[in-house]
């Protein structure tokens, strides 16, 4: 199973950080953000990696290279200033991923998933990881009906984590280089009854301001 690692938003919510930096590279616990989601992928077994990017993203690739010194190899997938949105960037990359279902990561959120339970998960079309609501998202995205994602009902949600497995086919009607958002597929997807999901229990982070970057790194780094 290959690995696709989102790199391309501007991170608007993160300025001044990002006015140089491109958000995946910024700095917690002594790491870029994307260190430790190649740290974990490699640990797992993953060892193909595809990454999009935009805003500075030469930055990207000077960074972290061919994906060597990981144990990985690492492909880019170039977009746009602007980028192209999630659904956009992953249709626009689909040629260096495959025919066979992905795992997808956001690059802004800091998770210690052990991600190899991934690698043996049978995905039809669409599977999604949810976490409980962080204080900025109170409402949650979705609910969960044993392990079909679902509307949020009112009673108990939860939030879409930024990682999920998805088979190629999801995305075949999205045509490379458009601009394009994840959630109206996933709505679909809710509509027919393909979309599933599980829950994560663990350390998982939405990096979004400077903030919660600010409190991630002293997090890791008084347990590192």
């Amino acid at each position: 199973m290959k690995a696709f690692i989102l790199a391309a938003g501007r991170g608007e919510r993160m300025r001044p950080l990002t006015d140089h930096t491109p958000k995946p590279l910024l700095v917690a616990g002594g790491k870029p953000l994307i260190v430790w989601h190649l740290e974990r992928l490699a640990a797992a077994g993953f060892r193909e990696i595809v990454i999009n990017h935009a805003h500075l993203g030469g930055q990207i690739e000077a960074a972290l290279g061919d994906g060597s010194q990981w144990g990985l190899s690492i492909r880019y997938s170039p977009e746009p200033p602007g980028a192209l949105e999630t659904a956009g960037g992953i249709a626009t990359a689909l040629p260096l991923l495959g025919d066979q279902p992905f795992l997808v990561v956001n690059g802004d959120v800091y998770c210690d998933i052990n991600f190899s339970h991934f690698l043996t998960l049978t995905v039809m079309n669409a599977h999604l990881v949810m976490v409980e609501n962080p204080a900025h998202h109170a409402g949650g995205d979705f609910s969960l009906d044993g392990e079909r994602v679902i509307y949020a009902n009112g009673e108990q949600t939860f939030t879409y984590a930024g990682v999920g497995v998805f088979s190629p086919a999801f995305f075949a009607g999205v045509q490379p280089g458009t601009v394009m958002k994840l959630r109206p597929l996933l709505d679909a997807a809710i509509a027919s009854g393909t979309l599933t999901g599980e829950r994560f229990t663990g350390h998982w982070v939405d990096v979004g301001t400077p903030q919660r970057l600010a409190d991630l790194n002293s997090e890791l780094l008084q347990i590192t």
